[in-house]
């Protein structure tokens, strides 16, 4: 049993705060590494285990879900708030707190998609993503957008 069906045991239902980890992974064509998970595309990524740093558990959660190792990661910005608030179809309900990086420092691996969770893994174009992105994705682009500009502006 994992720290969060652990924790579900004792407090049920209940809303808990979960802190979560995900990333842009851009490969050497500028392509961005997505998983489609129930039906809808989102950047791979999941919970922090206890005793798990937050890149660990970013680099833990890549590579599960798409087969993919990473390296090097870079922080884009922390995503949290009551329009993030999810209730799963179970009943459970949580606030995330995602932390989001950036790497292409792709180390090894082929796409390969776990099969419990995730139903596909594909590299996309920045002009191709999928119509179905989560809004907190939506925000994680936005904000890595602006800082590509800012940083752009500054040089």
């Amino acid at each position: 049993m994992g720290y969060i069906e652990e924790l579900r045991s004792l407090v049920g239902n209940r809303p808990l705060v979960l802190t979560g980890v995900t990333a842009l992974v851009i490969d050497q064509h500028s392509h961005i590494l997505m998983v489609q998970s129930d039906e809808m595309w989102k950047l791979p990524g999941g919970f922090i285990e206890l005793g798990e740093s937050a890149e660990e558990a970013c680099r833990r959660e890549i590579l599960e879900e798409t087969g993919i190792k990473i390296g090097d990661l870079e922080l884009i910005g922390v995503f949290s708030g009551n329009h993030f608030y999810t209730q799963l179809p179970n009943g459970d309900e949580y606030y995330p707190v995602t932390i989001a990086y950036v790497t292409e420092d792709i180390r090894s691996g082929n796409l390969k998609p776990d099969e419990k969770e995730i139903q596909k893994v594909q590299f996309f174009k920045w002009s191709a993503f999928p119509e179905d992105l989560s809004e907190r994705d939506r925000q994680i682009f936005q904000l890595f957008i602006e800082n590509l500009i800012s940083n752009r502006q500054r040089r």
